[in-house]
Protein backbone atom coordinates (compact mmCIF):
# COMPACT_ATOMS: atom_id res chain seq x y z
CA UNK A 1 0.00 0.00 0.00
CA UNK A 2 2.87 1.95 0.01
CA UNK A 3 2.88 3.15 -3.91
CA UNK A 4 6.17 0.80 -4.57
CA UNK A 5 6.34 -1.53 -7.24
CA UNK A 6 6.50 -5.28 -5.92
CA UNK A 7 8.70 -7.54 -8.69
CA UNK A 8 7.62 -11.36 -8.43
CA UNK A 9 11.27 -12.51 -8.92
CA UNK A 10 10.00 -16.39 -8.10
CA UNK A 11 6.50 -17.09 -6.96
CA UNK A 12 7.62 -19.92 -4.22
CA UNK A 13 5.85 -23.11 -4.14
CA UNK A 14 2.58 -23.37 -3.64
CA UNK A 15 1.62 -24.42 -0.02
CA UNK A 16 -1.50 -27.42 -0.16
CA UNK A 17 -0.86 -27.70 3.51
CA UNK A 18 -1.34 -25.60 6.54
CA UNK A 19 0.12 -22.14 6.64
CA UNK A 20 0.81 -19.47 4.07
CA UNK A 21 -0.21 -19.78 0.60
CA UNK A 22 2.87 -20.09 -0.97
CA UNK A 23 6.38 -20.92 0.80
CA UNK A 24 10.37 -19.34 0.15
CA UNK A 25 9.17 -16.79 -2.71
CA UNK A 26 11.54 -13.79 -3.94
CA UNK A 27 10.67 -10.33 -4.20
CA UNK A 28 11.86 -7.29 -4.70
CA UNK A 29 9.53 -3.88 -3.64
CA UNK A 30 11.42 -0.34 -5.57
CA UNK A 31 14.61 -0.68 -6.31
CA UNK A 32 15.36 -2.51 -2.37
CA UNK A 33 17.01 -6.08 -2.28
CA UNK A 34 15.92 -9.24 -2.65
CA UNK A 35 12.94 -10.38 -0.04
CA UNK A 36 13.27 -14.12 0.57
CA UNK A 37 9.96 -15.05 2.33
CA UNK A 38 6.37 -16.58 2.03
CA UNK A 39 3.31 -14.99 0.91
CA UNK A 40 -0.13 -15.34 2.28
CA UNK A 41 -3.36 -14.58 -0.19
CA UNK A 42 -7.20 -13.01 1.24
CA UNK A 43 -10.02 -11.57 -0.03
CA UNK A 44 -9.67 -9.20 1.97
CA UNK A 45 -7.20 -7.49 4.32
CA UNK A 46 -9.27 -7.59 7.65
CA UNK A 47 -9.02 -11.85 7.12
CA UNK A 48 -5.34 -11.89 8.52
CA UNK A 49 -6.60 -10.61 11.95
CA UNK A 50 -9.69 -12.56 11.72
CA UNK A 51 -7.86 -15.62 11.31
CA UNK A 52 -5.05 -14.67 13.77
CA UNK A 53 -2.39 -15.20 11.77
CA UNK A 54 -0.49 -13.22 14.12
CA UNK A 55 -0.03 -15.10 16.80
CA UNK A 56 0.54 -18.48 14.52
CA UNK A 57 4.59 -18.95 14.22
CA UNK A 58 3.82 -21.21 10.79
CA UNK A 59 2.83 -17.16 9.32
CA UNK A 60 6.34 -15.66 10.95
CA UNK A 61 7.92 -15.99 7.48
CA UNK A 62 5.22 -14.03 5.51
CA UNK A 63 6.18 -10.73 3.20
CA UNK A 64 3.78 -9.88 1.36
CA UNK A 65 -0.11 -10.08 2.06
CA UNK A 66 -2.07 -10.29 -1.20
CA UNK A 67 -5.10 -9.64 -1.24
CA UNK A 68 -8.19 -9.11 -3.80
CA UNK A 69 -10.17 -5.99 -2.07
CA UNK A 70 -8.51 -2.72 -1.41
CA UNK A 71 -8.55 -2.15 2.19
CA UNK A 72 -10.42 0.96 4.03
CA UNK A 73 -7.48 3.96 4.04
CA UNK A 74 -4.71 3.37 6.95
CA UNK A 75 -5.13 -0.61 6.96
CA UNK A 76 -2.20 -2.09 7.56
CA UNK A 77 -1.39 -5.64 8.10
CA UNK A 78 1.26 -6.67 11.10
CA UNK A 79 3.17 -9.54 12.01
CA UNK A 80 3.11 -11.19 15.45
CA UNK A 81 6.23 -8.28 16.46
CA UNK A 82 4.05 -5.23 15.20
CA UNK A 83 5.80 -4.97 12.11
CA UNK A 84 4.26 -4.10 9.06
CA UNK A 85 3.79 -6.31 6.12
CA UNK A 86 3.54 -4.94 3.02
CA UNK A 87 -0.03 -5.49 1.46
CA UNK A 88 -0.80 -5.77 -2.29
CA UNK A 89 -4.56 -5.38 -3.24
CA UNK A 90 -4.90 -6.46 -6.86
CA UNK A 91 -8.50 -5.79 -7.23
CA UNK A 92 -7.32 -2.46 -9.11
CA UNK A 93 -4.78 -3.88 -11.23
CA UNK A 94 -6.67 -6.14 -13.39
CA UNK A 95 -7.30 -5.66 -16.67
CA UNK A 96 -10.63 -7.36 -16.59
CA UNK A 97 -13.16 -8.07 -13.88
CA UNK A 98 -13.27 -11.62 -12.23
CA UNK A 99 -16.07 -12.81 -14.49
CA UNK A 100 -13.64 -12.07 -17.61
CA UNK A 101 -10.53 -14.04 -16.30
CA UNK A 102 -12.56 -17.09 -15.61
CA UNK A 103 -14.52 -16.90 -19.04
CA UNK A 104 -11.07 -17.87 -20.57
CA UNK A 105 -11.50 -20.57 -18.86
CA UNK A 106 -15.41 -20.86 -19.33
CA UNK A 107 -14.47 -21.43 -23.26
CA UNK A 108 -11.91 -23.73 -22.94
CA UNK A 109 -14.45 -26.16 -21.13
CA UNK A 110 -17.57 -24.90 -23.37
CA UNK A 111 -15.79 -25.69 -26.30
CA UNK A 112 -15.89 -29.45 -24.86
CA UNK A 113 -19.61 -29.66 -24.02
CA UNK A 114 -21.81 -31.09 -26.20
CA UNK A 115 -24.10 -29.25 -28.15
CA UNK A 116 -27.14 -30.81 -27.63
CA UNK A 117 -26.34 -30.29 -23.70
CA UNK A 118 -26.57 -26.96 -24.11
CA UNK A 119 -29.69 -27.07 -26.33
CA UNK A 120 -31.04 -29.23 -23.19
CA UNK A 121 -30.65 -26.68 -20.98
CA UNK A 122 -31.58 -23.50 -22.93
CA UNK A 123 -34.17 -24.98 -25.10
CA UNK A 124 -37.04 -24.88 -22.53
CA UNK A 125 -37.63 -21.38 -22.59
CA UNK A 126 -39.72 -19.97 -25.07
CA UNK A 127 -37.47 -17.84 -27.60
CA UNK A 128 -38.67 -14.96 -26.82
CA UNK A 129 -37.63 -15.17 -23.62
CA UNK A 130 -34.82 -16.80 -24.48
CA UNK A 131 -33.55 -14.24 -26.99
CA UNK A 132 -34.17 -11.40 -24.09
CA UNK A 133 -32.07 -13.55 -21.44
CA UNK A 134 -29.04 -13.45 -23.82
CA UNK A 135 -29.52 -10.07 -24.41
CA UNK A 136 -29.06 -8.98 -21.12
CA UNK A 137 -26.63 -11.15 -20.52
CA UNK A 138 -24.61 -9.82 -23.61
CA UNK A 139 -25.00 -6.13 -22.01
CA UNK A 140 -24.03 -6.67 -18.78
CA UNK A 141 -20.79 -8.19 -20.77
CA UNK A 142 -20.47 -5.00 -22.36
CA UNK A 143 -20.87 -2.80 -19.64
CA UNK A 144 -18.03 -5.02 -17.69
CA UNK A 145 -15.73 -4.46 -20.76
CA UNK A 146 -16.40 -0.99 -20.83
CA UNK A 147 -15.91 -0.28 -17.17
CA UNK A 148 -12.42 -1.94 -17.00
CA UNK A 149 -11.14 -0.61 -20.58
CA UNK A 150 -12.28 3.02 -18.83
CA UNK A 151 -10.05 1.92 -16.05
CA UNK A 152 -7.31 0.93 -17.96
CA UNK A 153 -7.38 4.85 -20.05
CA UNK A 154 -7.38 6.18 -16.72
CA UNK A 155 -4.19 4.41 -15.40
CA UNK A 156 -2.36 4.04 -19.09
CA UNK A 157 -3.40 7.07 -20.79
CA UNK A 158 -5.00 6.49 -23.97
CA UNK A 159 -2.08 5.74 -26.26
CA UNK A 160 -0.64 3.57 -23.87
CA UNK A 161 -3.88 1.88 -22.88
CA UNK A 162 -4.45 1.07 -26.73
CA UNK A 163 -1.36 0.02 -27.43
CA UNK A 164 -1.86 -2.81 -24.46
CA UNK A 165 -5.25 -3.74 -25.75
CA UNK A 166 -4.34 -4.54 -28.94
CA UNK A 167 -1.27 -6.48 -27.91
CA UNK A 168 -3.75 -8.71 -25.63
CA UNK A 169 -5.83 -9.08 -28.04
CA UNK A 170 -2.93 -10.45 -30.52
CA UNK A 171 -1.92 -12.92 -27.56
CA UNK A 172 -5.66 -14.38 -27.31
CA UNK A 173 -6.04 -16.73 -24.57
CA UNK A 174 -2.50 -18.59 -24.52
CA UNK A 175 -0.42 -15.81 -24.23
CA UNK A 176 -2.27 -12.65 -23.12
CA UNK A 177 0.26 -12.39 -20.00
CA UNK A 178 3.70 -12.29 -21.82
CA UNK A 179 2.02 -9.52 -24.34
CA UNK A 180 0.86 -8.03 -22.00
CA UNK A 181 4.31 -7.46 -20.09
CA UNK A 182 5.91 -6.52 -23.52
CA UNK A 183 3.60 -4.10 -24.03
CA UNK A 184 4.65 -2.39 -20.97
CA UNK A 185 7.96 -2.82 -21.61
CA UNK A 186 7.94 -1.75 -25.28
CA UNK A 187 5.92 1.26 -25.76
CA UNK A 188 4.27 1.86 -29.08
CA UNK A 189 7.05 4.19 -30.03
CA UNK A 190 9.43 1.89 -30.08
CA UNK A 191 7.56 -0.54 -32.45
CA UNK A 192 6.29 1.72 -35.11
CA UNK A 193 9.94 3.58 -35.27
CA UNK A 194 11.12 0.13 -35.69
CA UNK A 195 13.43 0.54 -32.29
CA UNK A 196 12.47 -2.85 -31.68
CA UNK A 197 12.72 -6.32 -33.52
CA UNK A 198 10.53 -9.63 -33.56
CA UNK A 199 13.51 -11.55 -31.88
CA UNK A 200 14.16 -9.10 -29.09
CA UNK A 201 10.46 -9.64 -28.48
CA UNK A 202 10.58 -13.11 -28.53
CA UNK A 203 13.70 -13.35 -26.51
CA UNK A 204 12.30 -10.86 -23.83
CA UNK A 205 9.38 -13.54 -22.83
CA UNK A 206 11.63 -16.34 -23.94
CA UNK A 207 10.30 -18.52 -20.88
CA UNK A 208 6.92 -17.71 -20.56
CA UNK A 209 5.63 -18.21 -24.28
CA UNK A 210 3.19 -20.88 -24.68
CA UNK A 211 3.07 -22.73 -27.74
CA UNK A 212 1.41 -26.11 -27.22
CA UNK A 213 -2.18 -26.61 -28.98
CA UNK A 214 -1.83 -22.92 -30.28
CA UNK A 215 -2.66 -22.74 -34.17
CA UNK A 216 0.00 -21.31 -36.64
CA UNK A 217 -1.81 -18.21 -37.04
CA UNK A 218 -1.78 -17.15 -33.15
CA UNK A 219 2.10 -18.09 -32.90
CA UNK A 220 3.87 -15.51 -30.67
CA UNK A 221 6.06 -15.18 -33.64
CA UNK A 222 3.69 -14.31 -36.25
CA UNK A 223 1.21 -12.31 -34.18
CA UNK A 224 4.14 -9.95 -32.83
CA UNK A 225 5.47 -9.67 -36.51
CA UNK A 226 1.63 -8.58 -37.18
CA UNK A 227 1.34 -6.06 -34.39
CA UNK A 228 4.98 -4.35 -35.88
CA UNK A 229 3.44 -3.95 -39.14
CA UNK A 230 0.63 -2.21 -37.91
CA UNK A 231 2.73 -0.09 -35.88
CA UNK A 232 4.87 0.43 -38.05
CA UNK A 233 1.93 1.37 -40.51
CA UNK A 234 -0.59 3.33 -38.22
CA UNK A 235 2.03 4.93 -35.62
CA UNK A 236 -0.52 7.00 -35.09
CA UNK A 237 -3.30 4.26 -34.65
CA UNK A 238 -4.75 4.91 -30.99
CA UNK A 239 -5.57 8.74 -32.45
CA UNK A 240 -7.22 7.43 -35.59
CA UNK A 241 -9.32 5.47 -33.51
CA UNK A 242 -11.13 8.70 -32.39
CA UNK A 243 -10.24 10.68 -34.71
CA UNK A 244 -12.70 14.11 -35.23
CA UNK A 245 -15.36 13.46 -37.55
CA UNK A 246 -15.62 9.66 -36.59
CA UNK A 247 -19.14 8.13 -37.07
CA UNK A 248 -19.80 5.16 -35.21
CA UNK A 249 -23.48 3.92 -36.11
CA UNK A 250 -25.79 4.21 -33.15
CA UNK A 251 -28.66 1.25 -33.64
CA UNK A 252 -30.34 -0.88 -31.49
CA UNK A 253 -29.64 -4.29 -30.37
CA UNK A 254 -33.51 -4.69 -30.64
CA UNK A 255 -33.68 -4.04 -33.99
CA UNK A 256 -33.23 -7.20 -36.91
CA UNK A 257 -29.41 -7.85 -37.45
CA UNK A 258 -29.91 -7.77 -40.97
CA UNK A 259 -31.11 -4.12 -41.58
CA UNK A 260 -28.90 -2.71 -39.36
CA UNK A 261 -25.94 -4.02 -41.43
CA UNK A 262 -27.17 -3.62 -44.82
CA UNK A 263 -28.44 0.19 -43.52
CA UNK A 264 -24.81 0.86 -41.96
CA UNK A 265 -22.46 -0.85 -43.96
CA UNK A 266 -21.27 -2.83 -41.16
CA UNK A 267 -18.67 -4.66 -43.67
CA UNK A 268 -17.09 -1.59 -45.36
CA UNK A 269 -17.47 -0.12 -42.04
CA UNK A 270 -15.41 -2.39 -40.39
CA UNK A 271 -12.90 -2.85 -43.60
CA UNK A 272 -12.39 1.17 -43.72
CA UNK A 273 -11.11 0.62 -39.96
CA UNK A 274 -9.23 -2.28 -40.24
CA UNK A 275 -7.36 -0.53 -42.97
CA UNK A 276 -7.49 3.27 -41.52
CA UNK A 277 -6.42 1.87 -37.90
CA UNK A 278 -5.09 -1.13 -38.13
CA UNK A 279 -3.02 -0.57 -41.45
CA UNK A 280 -4.53 -3.85 -43.07
CA UNK A 281 -2.05 -5.84 -41.00
CA UNK A 282 -5.14 -7.69 -38.86
CA UNK A 283 -8.20 -9.04 -40.36
CA UNK A 284 -10.54 -12.26 -40.48
CA UNK A 285 -11.86 -13.21 -36.69
CA UNK A 286 -8.81 -11.97 -34.77
CA UNK A 287 -10.14 -8.44 -36.29
CA UNK A 288 -13.60 -8.87 -34.97
CA UNK A 289 -12.21 -9.84 -31.70
CA UNK A 290 -9.94 -7.03 -31.99
CA UNK A 291 -13.63 -4.74 -32.38
CA UNK A 292 -15.89 -6.46 -30.10
CA UNK A 293 -13.06 -7.51 -26.99
CA UNK A 294 -10.97 -3.97 -27.80
CA UNK A 295 -11.61 -1.08 -29.88
CA UNK A 296 -14.91 -0.83 -28.99
CA UNK A 297 -14.73 -0.76 -25.23
CA UNK A 298 -12.15 1.57 -26.14
CA UNK A 299 -14.11 4.13 -28.25
CA UNK A 300 -16.75 3.62 -25.28
CA UNK A 301 -14.64 4.08 -22.25
CA UNK A 302 -13.17 7.50 -23.54
CA UNK A 303 -16.22 8.96 -24.16
CA UNK A 304 -20.03 9.13 -23.49
CA UNK A 305 -21.36 6.78 -26.58
CA UNK A 306 -21.15 3.61 -23.77
CA UNK A 307 -25.08 2.88 -24.42
CA UNK A 308 -25.15 3.94 -28.09
CA UNK A 309 -22.05 1.76 -29.07
CA UNK A 310 -23.99 -1.41 -27.76
CA UNK A 311 -26.15 -1.87 -30.43
CA UNK A 312 -23.02 -1.96 -33.04
CA UNK A 313 -21.23 -3.94 -30.28
CA UNK A 314 -24.46 -6.40 -30.42
CA UNK A 315 -24.53 -7.04 -34.06
CA UNK A 316 -21.30 -6.95 -34.96
CA UNK A 317 -19.20 -10.07 -36.44
CA UNK A 318 -18.30 -13.06 -34.17
CA UNK A 319 -14.70 -13.38 -33.00
CA UNK A 320 -12.66 -16.27 -31.91
CA UNK A 321 -15.38 -17.74 -30.37
CA UNK A 322 -15.81 -21.68 -30.17
CA UNK A 323 -17.82 -22.74 -33.47
CA UNK A 324 -20.02 -24.74 -31.08
CA UNK A 325 -21.48 -21.46 -29.79
CA UNK A 326 -22.65 -20.74 -33.45
CA UNK A 327 -24.29 -24.39 -33.65
CA UNK A 328 -25.85 -24.07 -30.35
CA UNK A 329 -27.44 -20.76 -31.01
CA UNK A 330 -28.91 -22.39 -34.52
CA UNK A 331 -30.65 -25.51 -32.62
CA UNK A 332 -32.22 -22.76 -30.19
CA UNK A 333 -33.25 -21.05 -32.77
CA UNK A 334 -31.72 -17.98 -32.16
CA UNK A 335 -29.86 -17.88 -35.06
CA UNK A 336 -31.32 -18.58 -38.49
CA UNK A 337 -29.97 -18.57 -41.94
CA UNK A 338 -32.18 -15.70 -43.55
CA UNK A 339 -33.69 -13.77 -40.74
CA UNK A 340 -30.67 -13.95 -37.98
CA UNK A 341 -27.45 -14.09 -39.18
CA UNK A 342 -24.54 -15.03 -36.05
CA UNK A 343 -23.75 -12.08 -33.73
CA UNK A 344 -21.56 -11.19 -31.37
CA UNK A 345 -24.23 -10.52 -28.92
CA UNK A 346 -26.13 -13.21 -28.62
CA UNK A 347 -22.53 -15.31 -28.66
CA UNK A 348 -21.56 -13.35 -25.97
CA UNK A 349 -24.43 -13.36 -24.08
CA UNK A 350 -24.38 -17.79 -24.08
CA UNK A 351 -20.67 -17.01 -23.09
CA UNK A 352 -22.74 -15.09 -20.17
CA UNK A 353 -24.72 -17.94 -19.38
CA UNK A 354 -22.46 -20.50 -19.51
CA UNK A 355 -20.32 -18.79 -17.33
CA UNK A 356 -23.01 -18.17 -14.47
CA UNK A 357 -23.63 -21.77 -14.90
CA UNK A 358 -20.21 -22.51 -14.29
CA UNK A 359 -20.03 -20.12 -11.34
CA UNK A 360 -23.51 -21.57 -9.79
CA UNK A 361 -22.40 -25.46 -10.16
CA UNK A 362 -18.99 -24.52 -8.14
CA UNK A 363 -20.58 -22.76 -5.67
CA UNK A 364 -23.11 -25.49 -4.71
CA UNK A 365 -20.42 -28.35 -5.23
CA UNK A 366 -18.41 -26.46 -2.50
CA UNK A 367 -21.39 -25.79 -0.03
CA UNK A 368 -21.84 -29.54 -0.32
CA UNK A 369 -18.03 -30.60 0.29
Amino acid sequence: MSGERVKILHPGQWNRLGGPDFKNARLQTGDGPEIFGDVELHLRAEDWAAHRHAKDPAYARVVLHVVLFPPAAGYVTRDGFGAVIPMLPLLTLLRHDLEEFAADEAIERLAARPVGRIVEELGALPLAELTARLRSLAGARWRQKVHFARLRVQRLGWDAACHQTALEILGYRFNRSPMLRLAARFPLELWSSGQVTVETLLAAESEAWSLQGVRPANQPRTRLTQYKAWAHSRPDWPKRLVAPGEIWPQVSAEAATRGVRREHGFGRWGARLADEVCGGAVGGSRFETLMVDGLLPLVAAQGTMEAELFGAWFHWFPGDLPPLMTQALRDLGVVTSKQQPAINGFAQGLLGWWWQREATTATSEGRGA
